[in-house]
């Protein structure tokens, strides 16, 4: 069966179902806004305790990490991100799912060749670019200080 470019067209509008855009959108507004309000909570709870400020936000960013990687290896966040779609992946803990999904998945390979060897899959390539790059800026930096 031959096939044009406009049958093809007209075939694939007819067997895509319709993309909900704006329930995915407020899902995703929702859902990331409570991770961000969770943040912020978290960093008056830690402020109040007594924690400079760039103390507590570390501590914030570490909680939110440690968090997501509990969740992950529950399956709770992955069942979360499939109603929110992008409103888990832009706070940090997108970062921190993207570690510890591929971890969780291999762990049945065992603790080095699985585990440890498959949990820098996806964010190794960000760790890698972004060290390489504080490097050179380093370096930049350092020449351009040190000509003066």
């Amino acid at each position: 069966m031959k096939m044009t470019n406009d049958d093809y067209s007209q075939l694939v509008r007819i067997k895509t179902p319709p993309s909900p855009i704006l329930k995915n959108c407020l899902f995703a507004f929702l859902v990331g806004g409570a991770i961000c309000c969770a943040g912020q909570a978290l960093f008056n709870i830690y402020s109040g305790l007594g924690l400079q400020e760039q103390s507590a936000r570390s501590c914030v960013s570490v909680t939110l990490i440690f968090l997501t990687c509990i969740f992950t290896g529950f399956g709770v966040f992955d069942n979360l991100a499939k109603i929110a779609g992008a409103g888990t992946i832009v706070p940090i803990t997108g970062f921190a799912n993207s570690i510890a999904s591929p971890a969780v998945e291999f762990k049945s390979e065992g603790w080095v060749l699985g585990l440890g060897a498959k949990m820098f899959v996806i964010a190794g390539p960000v760790i890698v670019y972004g060290t390489v790059t504080s490097v050179i800026y380093g370096v930049i930096f350092w020449a351009v200080t040190a000509a003066r």
